[in-house]
């Protein structure tokens, strides 16, 4: 029977992310009545590569699954719709029978910079979401990791039946059903409505024009039914054969929805590993410095804009495994967070660092540069410096790219009205005042943290007919907690250092590629 005081029917959401699939279910109020979460580990066989076991994927996905039934008692035959998300850019091989035929090339990789290097020079309409053509493509993306894979792995990929992206590899274990998600399509792999669909002649530029005789055909907006839960993955999952499964697409865009983020006005920024900022626009918008305007990507008839950070809460992740182990072995023995402590640590040091600058770029920079080639920049060190200067550097470095993001948006003509977070990010109190401090702009928090897999249950309640549309589902589903206003006196202080932050890199950059180049 359902939990006491909630209702049916409810909602299961699954969240791939960088670390960990979670699980959960909410009623149709967005009210979450249990979370479950399983990691798995990440690669990195060299330098700006990075990659994952999608059989450890399946693996964390029944587990969560499993756990998240037990916590809440609620009976699989009472689970109304799936919907689900998964890391944009992963790129996966796989067999007919959608074995993997090796370690999926995550998001985060980069080695693909030859690959992009030919997209940089090809001339097409598909390269107007990299700031309307001005910026150059990244190694990221999706179809120049196809082309590294076809140059480097051609065995592999020969025989590929498919190569497709990590939310559209779980589409097919969920169902049985071979579908692409419009929204990574359009994000992250130039796949625009406004010009017919794929940039054909743009990925034979790049070599792997023969990617698409192993994509599927069928394209599919976020929110779409696809199928029933197939017998093999019910079983597997202890759920119940035939559930409907919803379109999902990438964990940031399900971060949007879940933020309510469904309607020009408001950007949402999505804070974990990496970072997100997107937000709607009803008219197409280019700009130098951001993403986008993607077509359709999370609402039909709408424009998608995005600036991003490949690295955030993963250069905080760094500095923990190896310049505070001891703190983190000493606070997981008596159960506390190793980043409270870290924050309480660092919580009194003035806004500057005592004129300690971090850039967050060690994996590369995917707005508003788009540099595969960026990496981490630490400067102004001095012998009174401590390692809570680092910390706290590090938080402040992850707020002055934020802020760098924001001007180019503005610059572009993209002008939010209001900033709705979620992800790790806002579990630091001391971060998000530091993110109103840095940006001058106030801290909009919701009811669930977790909004990445909240905006999956909202799909699959749109999807099954609970809801009539997103922003519907964000009416009845989204409920503001917490507004963290800025303290102008520190964003004053700040500027002077958001300034250093921007003029820094274009200084740095040509130095940094000379020696990405030495060691590759």
């Amino acid at each position: 029977m359902a939990l006491p005081g909630y209702e049916g029917p409810f909602l299961l959401g699954v969240d791939f992310g960088t670390e960990s699939c979670r699980a959960a279910i909410f009623d149709l109020r967005g009210n979450p009545l249990g979370f479950a979460g399983t990691p798995y580990k990440t690669n990195f066989p060299r330098p700006g590569q990075a990659e994952q076991s999608p059989t450890d994927w399946w693996e964390a996905l029944k587990a969560s699954v499993s756990r998240v039934l037990d916590q809440t008692g609620i009976p699989a035959r009472q689970i109304a719709g799936i919907s689900y998300d998964a890391t944009t850019m992963t790129v996966v091989a796989l067999d007919k029978e959608g074995n993997a035929l090796r370690d999926a090339i995550m998001w985060m990789d980069v080695r693909a910079i030859k690959q992009s290097k030919r997209g940089d020079e090809a001339e097409s309409w598909a390269k107007l979401y990299n700031g309307g053509g001005t910026m150059p493509v990244t190694a990221e993306w999706y179809p120049f990791k196809a082309a590294w894979l076809k140059e480097n792995e051609p065995e592999i990929y020969k025989k590929a039946y498919r190569i497709v992206d990590a939310p559209d590899w779980l589409t097919f274990k969920l169902t049985g059903r071979w579908t692409v998600n419009l929204n990574t399509a359009a994000v992250r792999g130039y796949y625009n409505r406004d010009f017919g669909g794929w940039p054909v002649e743009f990925f034979e530029q790049i070599g792997c024009g023969d990617v698409f005789e192993k994509l599927p055909e069928d394209v599919l907006p976020l929110g779409q039914p696809v199928e029933g839960l197939s017998v093999k993955a019910a079983s597997d999952l202890g759920l119940t054969p035939g559930i409907p499964v919803v379109q999902g697409g990438g964990d940031a865009w399900h971060g949007q929805i879940g933020l309510g983020v469904v309607n020009p006005g408001s950007l949402a920024v999505i804070t974990g590993s990496s970072q997100v900022m997107s937000g709607q626009s009803k008219d197409k918008i280019y700009g130098k410095g951001f993403m986008g305007g993607y077509t359709d990507a999370v609402m039909e008839g709408q424009y998608t804009v995005e600036g991003s950070l490949v690295s955030s809460g993963s250069v905080l992740k760094w500095f923990r495994d190896n310049f505070a182990r001891d703190i983190s072995d000493a606070t997981e023995r008596v159960g506390l967070n190793v980043y409270e402590v870290l924050d309480k640590k660092c919580a009194n040091i003035a806004p500057g660092s005592d004129g300690l600058i971090v850039n967050q770029d060690f994996q590369g920079n995917r707005t508003p540069y788009t540099d595969s080639k960026a990496r981490g920049v630490i400067w102004g060190l001095s012998l009174s410096h401590t390692a809570d200067h680092m910390y706290h550097a590090i938080m402040e470095g992850v707020c002055y790219g934020t802020a760098h993001n924001l001007k180019v948006m503005e610059a572009g003509g993209f002008n939010p009205e209001k900033l709705v977070y979620c992800g790790g990010a806002t579990k630091s109190k001391v971060w998000m005042q530091m993110y109103a401090d840095v940006t001058g702009k106030p801290v909009t928090l919701t009811k669930v943290g977790d909004a990445v897999v909240l905006g999956s249950c909202m799909l699959a309640a749109v999807g099954v007919g609970l809801y009539e549309s997103l922003p519907d589902a964000a009416r009845y589903m989204v409920h503001e907690s917490d507004v963290i206003e800025p303290n102008m006196e520190r964003h004053e202080q700040y500027k002077f250092f958001v300034d250093q932050y921007m003029n820094a890199w274009p200084q740095m950059a040509e130095l940094t590629h000379k020696t990405v180049d030495h060691i590759s």
